[in-house]
């Protein structure tokens, strides 16, 4: 369910994660030529909300640190990859991850939940403002969920839900350069407005080191909701934490 939309000179369309280091200088609007680069992350998150997999299922709650997910953590991955023509921006993100855990319940027994939680963003846009030091990104796009989460407590139920569902997502991304290897970003993007879920929301504060002329290391903190709802089922869950990515530059140009 991809889409792409376009508005000549109107600010547009382009939210995802997002560890896109600032414009170290400011593009041409006619530079015809293609500028690519791709991020592997880590996201140091922690875990909590709530989960029912359907209505007649307890719901279970989830809170996790980090140090504490990792004891529970079955699988993660993180990646995400811009391309730029001018002041054109195309940009996919994935994330995906995958937890155990035990939770207690009023009646003395205890509930095993499993939760997976995979995200595809696919977004395109224009840059508003692509100065020396500043960049002004006014975003928007879609994000595609597939989320299972499975409730179990043993001798009285086992239940197991998955929903598929694609968020409209807008966003601000505000990228600026600190020093000749130095820059931040700032990012806000919401979305779901009850055509995929109920409410989305997330924020994103990176610093930036410039390594070499194509390697950038990226280091911050990224807070993400969702909270999701239909015919009893509820998946109203946050992850947040500290994030470290290392992005890789190349094709005709190096300033994305």
């Amino acid at each position: 369910m991809n889409k792409q939309f376009k508005f000549k000179r109107l600010p547009a369309l382009l939210a995802a994660l997002l560890l896109a280091p600032p414009l170290a200088q400011a593009e041409s609007a006619s530079d015809d030529s293609w500028r690519f680069q791709a991020t592997p992350y880590v996201w140091m998150s922690g875990m909590e909300g709530q989960v029912r997999p359907f209505r007649s299922a307890p719901t279970a709650d989830v809170d996790k640190s980090f140090s504490e997910l990792m004891d529970s953590l079955d699988a993660a991955a993180f990646i995400t990859g811009t391309a730029r023509r001018g002041d054109f921006v195309l940009q996919a993100d994935f994330t995906h991850a995958s937890t155990s855990d035990s939770t207690p319940l009023p009646i003395g027994l205890a509930a095993k939940v499993k939760v997976r939680q995979t995200s595809a963003t696919l977004t395109a846009g224009y840059a508003w403002m692509a100065e020396e030091r500043t960049g002004i990104d006014l975003l928007a796009g879609i994000r595609y969920w597939d989320i299972s989460a499975a409730v179990e407590v043993p001798g009285l139920v086992s239940a197991r839900s998955d929903s598929s569902f694609v968020d409209p997502i807008a966003g601000v991304r505000w990228r600026q350069a600190l020093s000749p290897r130095w820059s931040s970003i700032a990012y806000v993007d919401v979305g779901g407005f009850g055509v995929g879920s109920d409410s989305t929301w997330q924020l994103l504060a990176l610093a930036n080191y410039q390594a070499t002329d194509k390697l950038f290391v990226s280091m911050g903190y990224r807070h993400q909701h969702l909270d999701y709802r239909d015919k009893g089922k509820r998946l109203d869950v946050s992850l947040s934490g500290p994030m470290l990515g290392v992005t890789y530059r190349f094709g005709a140009g190096l300033q994305l």
